[in-house]
């Protein structure tokens, strides 16, 4: 059951949260807003993000000798990209979880180069904040979208 009243008509019957369901990689839940209105929350699949991110690092092994500006450039793309999917309201907090765990996985991938100069996160923070993009909410709510009165 799932809808604008599938919680209340769940809590009548002593039952628990409206189901959800997956659909074109989001994780689809009935909330409510800071208001108290009826939302529909969309997240990221976690086990495609898991998966992504683990591709993310197999190539970051194979790229691990390529200079910091290549690979910036590369993960740039890579977020970008991910971003622009995944980049709808209420979705947030897995974008910057993701960007996160691809800065983590850059960091270990230079700290794997040598052994002459060891990589800090701080360093690392201030190379990311060249090259990774910040997330940001780039789709519209649907209702703003197709102008819904």
């Amino acid at each position: 059951e799932f809808g604008r009243h599938a919680a209340g008509r769940r809590q009548r019957r002593g039952l628990g949260k409206p189901e959800t369901f997956m659909f074109l990689g989001f994780i689809f839940i009935c909330g409510r807003s800071r208001r108290g209105a009826f939302l529909l929350h969309r997240k990221t699949r976690v086990d495609r993000m898991r998966a992504r991110l683990q591709e993310i690092k197999r190539t970051l092994r194979k790229r691990m000798h390529a200079t910091i500006p290549q690979q910036g450039k590369w993960l740039k793309s890579v977020v970008t990209g991910y971003s622009a999917y995944h980049a709808v309201p209420t979705n947030i907090r897995a974008l910057r979880r993701f960007r996160y765990h691809v800065m983590r996985l850059w960091l270990r991938t230079l700290r794997r180069r040598g052994q002459k100069d060891k990589m800090t996160w701080a360093r690392l923070s201030e190379i990311a904040g060249d090259w990774l993009p910040t997330p940001r909410i780039l789709h519209p709510w649907p209702s703003e979208r197709f102008a819904v009165k």
